[in-house]
Order: structure tokens, then sequence, then C-alpha cells
């Protein structure tokens, strides 16, 4: 499948505004258009993570499926887990098209969305009609007009608690105004006790912890870093995600002089240091999911090297197509081959101290 979306399917594909050729893969995936393939079985790539078995440690990131409309097909491309949203109480239209942008030299992508989606019943109520029984995760965020946007979030951990195999909370998109301050911490330590909290009570009623994960910025300080871990183990969360998009335009060929976060290769370098600082900070037993850059196997284990138990992909699969899952797990399973580890997991950490001594990027 590789070899024709090379061909025909990215030159087809690319000949379409970046949203409306979304629309047409969504549309394909709910069609089973896009056939899902032999699945690559190598048990070495299992990976037990915040209390839960994936399959394999690749996952799409939140933003390809924001209304919950395709989980179950792309786990069926390969992935180990799918994470839909980012959903918001209330159904919001975004920021004004066109607002995604391919940098096709660099392999990268800038959107300013500003979290489009259908809201929390639509996808609700895909979840509730879901067949499947991979990792899905949810993907919380907060409406722009909220007048209490932490509320926001106590209301998505509520709604979805029965659906989500995990969940993430959503503070560090660049396209709603004000919502990265939350990474502040004292606005941190209110959203991260008051999410404890209603956790602690779906938990109760229904007998089942779920875990919930903390999606970050890459375009933090080191001392912003030291806050927000330190608050992530304080509230005793499940994890962390480094990480969104960037703001930076730094590894670009040119600059396209458009606002929003950035995403695909250039962030790779940012992304996977942060990953491995914050590895450093917050210890060997938290998981962390890499996400950034990642478009092939080598990039996937570079993450997994510095400290990532799970990586996440969205960017890559635009230039690569819909076989990236199947051929990033057979390059790991030769990376395996080669470096005769038992598992994949065996692997992580391999490289933190070298990823964590590097600076930020400017």
């Amino acid at each position: 499948m590789s070899a024709l979306w090379n061909a025909i399917g990215r030159r087809l594909s690319f000949t379409l505004d970046p949203e409306t050729a979304h629309g047409l893969a969504l549309s394909g995936l709910k069609a089973g258009a896009i056939p899902a393939g032999k699945p690559h079985d190598d048990p070495r790539l299992g990976v037990m993570a915040a209390g839960l078995a994936f399959a394999y440690p690749l996952g799409v990131a939140a933003g390809f499926d924001k209304n919950a409309e395709v989980p179950d097909a792309l786990i069926a491309l390969g992935f180990g887990f799918s994470e839909v949203g980012t959903t918001t109480p209330l159904p919001q239209p975004g920021n004004p098209r066109p607002r995604i942008f391919r940098l096709t030299r660099d392999r990268a992508v800038i959107n300013r969305l500003g979290f489009n989606n259908e809201g929390h019943d639509a996808a609700f109520a895909r979840l509730v009609a879901r067949r499947g029984r991979g990792v899905v995760g949810v993907n919380i965020g907060a409406n722009k007009d909220a007048d209490d946007r932490i509320a926001d979030y106590v209301t998505g951990i509520r709604r979805f608690y029965t659906l989500a195999s995990y969940f993430t909370v959503n503070i560090s998109s660049p396209n709603t105004p004000g919502l990265r301050d939350l990474q502040g911490r004292a606005r941190l330590a209110e959203l991260l006790a008051r999410i404890d909290e209603a956790r602690a009570i779906e938990a109760e009623i229904h007998k089942r912890a779920v875990p919930v994960l903390l999606k970050i910025a890459p375009d933090i300080t080191e001392a912003d870093l030291d806050d927000i871990v330190a608050e992530v183990t304080d509230k005793s969360l499940d994890g962390m995600i480094v990480s969104n998009t960037t703001l930076s335009r730094t590894g670009l060929s040119r600059d396209p002089g458009e606002a929003g976060g950035l995403s695909g290769q250039p962030l790779f370098e940012r992304s996977t240091v942060m990953l491995a600082k914050t590895r450093e900070r917050i210890g060997p037993e938290m998981t962390l999911i890499g996400a950034g850059g990642v478009d092939s196997a080598e990039t996937a284990l570079a993450k997994i090297e510095a400290g990532a138990d799970l990586v996440q992909l969205y960017t890559g699969m635009i230039y690569s197509g819909p076989d990236i899952a199947r051929t990033i797990n057979r390059g790991l399973s030769a990376a395996l081959d080669r470096s005769g580890a038992a598992s994949i997991g065996a692997l992580r950490d391999s490289k933190t101290a070298e990823w964590a001594a590097k600076p930020l990027p400017g």
C-alpha cells in the first residue's frame, strides 16, 4: 500500500485543500475503502503502560479523529491505540478557514484549527456504538468562550468515564487563546486537583480506575517543566504526553508566515529533547507518550530510547499514507532483531541521558 500511496494517493490528496483531504480520509475509513491489511504479529512489541495493555507502542494522536468517527478503523491499520478529540462540552466551529497548511518540503503542517469539534454528545454517541475492543483514549478540552475552563475538563472526565480507555488533558494547544496559561503552576494545580477529585468520585461509582495523562507544549522552559512535573506527581496522574505542536519555526526551509501550531519533522528534535528532560525529572515509573515528528521506525525508536513508553503520530500519516503503522511496526521488530532485546520496552531510556543533555532548539 505504501508504494501505491506514494505513486497515486498522495499526489491526488495533495491537489485538495488539506482540510478537504482530511475529510475524505475519514470518509474512506468509515466506508472501509482503506483496507486494513494483514496485521504485524510480534508479541515483543506489546507494552504495558498506565495499567493498560497495548499490542503495539504506536498510536494515532488526537486531532485526526476529533469526533470519534473512526477509532477502530485506525486500530485496524496496525496502530496499538487511537486517541479521539480534542472534544469540548459544546460544539464549536473553530477558527476561520483556511486553517491547515502543508509545508511539503519540510514534511510538516501548520494548523490553527481551534478545537473545532461536534461536542461531547456526538463523540459520546459514537463511542457507545463502538464494537471494537482496542485502546481508545479521549482527549478533553475547554470551549473557547467557557466561563470556567477548568469546569469543562471536569465535565469531560465525568461524561466519558465509562467509555475512555484513558484521558488526555489537553492544555497545550496554541490555537485557543489563553489555554496554555493553564500550564502555569497555580492554575495547573487547581485544574489537576479538580480533575483528581472528579476521577475519584467516578472511580468509586463505577469501580474502575481510568488513567489520566497531561499533554504539554514543547515551548515551555525547563523551569516550567519542573513545576509541571511537580504538580503531575503531586496529583498522582498516570502520565504525560510530550508534546503538542510548537509555535517555533526553527528548522523550516522557509517561514510561510502562517500562525498556528507546527507539527511534523521540524518538531522532532525539540519534542524529543523535551521528552528526555521530562523522563529524567519524573522518574522511571510514570507513563510517557512521545509525540512530534514521528514518521518512521527510526524516529519512533528514538522516542522510545529517549524515554517514551508509547509513541504517537499524525502528520507522518499525511505524508506516508495509511500503511505507516505496519511499516513502523516492522521496522521496530527489525530493531529488536538487531539489538537482541527481548521486548521494545527493554530499549526505553537507553539514550535518555544523551537526549536530555541537549539544549532545547531556539
